[in-house]
C-alpha cells in the first residue's frame, strides 16, 4: 500500500511515517502544505490512501481539492471540534485525532483496507465537510455533569470544572474548589459534549478550561506547560502535536 502524508509539522510527519513503516506501509511522499500538494498531485500518480492535516501553513488542506481533482481516499489527522468529527463519519471517512495513538492508527488502516474491497463504499463530500468547519452551527453543550457519592448524585455545572483527565482508566473531573470526581464518560464521548469555545484536550489525558488556564510556560520537546489555578496534582503539558491548534483557540 502507498500512501501520502499531507502534514505542515514536519516531526508529526516523520513520526507518523515511522509509525505507519512498522504496519508495512510505504510512504512514498511528505508534503507539507497546499502549494506544495497541488504541484505533486499534478503530476504524479495518486496513491492508494492519503493521511490529510486539515490546517496547513498557507492555508485548509480543502484548497487542495478546489485545485486538482483527488480520488484517493483519505484519513484525517486533526485536532478539530465534534462537528468535524461528525462530517467525517457522515462521509464514510476515517479521522485520528493528534497526538496519534499506534492502536488507532493500525485500526484506521485496516478499516481502509476494508473499504478498499467494495470502492463503492467511499463517498466523500469535501464541501460539507469545510462547510461544517469553517461555519460550524450552533448547537447545545452539556451544562452539568452528575457523579454518585455514596448513595447521593451530585451535580457539578460545567463552570465549576477547571479541567478533565484520565487516570487509571477513570475519567475525572477537576473542580475550582480543588476536589476530584470520578465521571461515568471518557475524553472521547466529552468531544461531543464540550463547547471548543471553552475546553480544549492538550494532550491524551487532558481536557483544560480556558478560563483555569493561570498562566503558560515553554517546555522541553516545543510542548508547553500549564498551570491551573486550583489544579497541582501533577505536570498539565500541551502535547507537542496540539501545540499549534492550542494556541490557536487561545485567540
Amino acid at each position: 500500500m502507498n500512501v501520502i502524508i499531507i502534514e505542515d509539522e514536519k516531526p508529526s510527519a516523520r513520526r507518523l511515517q515511522r509509525i505507519l513503516e512498522k504496519f508495512n506501509v510505504n510512504v512514498v511522499q511528505m508534503l507539507h502544505s497546499v502549494e506544495e500538494s497541488v504541484e505533486w498531485f499534478t503530476n504524479n500518480e495518486h496513491p492508494d490512501l492519503i493521511f490529510l492535516d486539515i490546517q496547513l501553513s498557507d492555508g485548509l488542506s480543502f484548497e487542495i481539492f478546489d485545485q486538482v481533482e483527488i480520488k484517493s481516499p483519505i484519513i484525517f489527522t486533526t485536532a478539530f471540534d465534534e462537528y468535524a468529527l461528525q462530517a467525517f463519519k457522515l462521509n464514510s471517512i476515517d479521522y485520528l485525532l493528534k497526538p496519534i495513538d499506534e492502536e488507532e492508527l493500525e485500526s484506521a488502516v485496516k478499516k481502509y483496507q476494508e473499504i478498499n474491497s467494495n470502492p463503492k463504499n467511499i463517498q466523500i463530500d469535501f464541501d460539507d465537510i469545510k462547510q461544517l468547519l469553517t461555519n460550524p452551527l450552533e448547537r447545545e453543550y452539556k451544562k452539568r455533569f452528575t457523579t454518585k457519592i455514596g448513595q447521593h448524585l451530585k451535580m457539578i455545572n460545567i463552570d465549576e470544572i477547571e479541567c478533565f483527565y484520565s487516570e487509571n482508566k477513570g475519567t475525572y473531573a477537576h473542580t475550582v474548589d480543588g476536589r476530584d470526581y470520578l465521571l461515568d464518560t471518557t475524553l472521547e464521548k466529552l468531544e461531543l459534549e464540550l463547547s471548543p469555545k471553552i475546553f480544549f484536550r492538550i494532550s491524551r489525558k487532558y481536557y483544560v478550561n480556558i478560563n483555569a488556564i493561570k498562566d503558560i510556560i515553554s517546555y522541553t520537546n516545543s510542548r508547553l506547560q500549564l498551570k491551573l489555578n486550583n489544579y497541582h496534582e501533577q505536570e498539565v503539558i500541551v502535547a507537542r502535536e496540539r501545540v499549534k491548534d492550542f494556541k490557536l483557540w487561545l485567540e
